[in-house]
């Protein structure tokens, strides 16, 4: 479990998008790149990245975050920011863009256990007292 300020949370979330060019563009020191940007913005909007695979033709990413950002927000950011940093840093011409295709796929991930609640339960007993 994690916690913020006003929230206990323990909220994972698988997302798949893929680049709007239908050729194996992620690949060798593209696909470098787009990781390191990936991880840059999970660091900046303070998400923590559990698995990355940048494949040839698409993007899973395994991510947690706060209840706050719900999915959508998160495909948004990971999405948006990636390609204007990327296309800024080093695409010299429209053929180097990455330009991600509409949509996305997302799923949570994760159980809630008996031991889980009694936890947060317990937990939140505690700051109360």
């Amino acid at each position: 479990m994690k916690l913020t300020r006003d929230s206990t949370y323990n909220l994972d979330y698988h997302i798949v998008w893929l680049p709007k060019d239908t050729t194996p563009v992620l690949a060798n020191e593209v696909a470098n790149r787009v990781r390191s940007i990936l991880h840059e913005i999970a660091e900046d909007k303070g998400l923590e990245i559990l698995d990355l695979t940048v494949q040839p033709d698409h993007v899973h990413l395994f991510v947690s975050s706060p209840s706050k950002n719900e999915p959508a927000l998160l495909a948004d950011w990971f999405k948006g920011i990636s390609s204007r940093k990327y296309n800024h840093r080093y695409a010299d011409h429209d053929g180097e863009q990455i330009r991600w295709a509409e949509g996305y796929y997302a799923e949570t991930s994760g159980q809630v256990s008996s031991e889980t609640i009694e936890e947060y339960i317990q937990q939140h007993k505690e700051t109360d007292s």
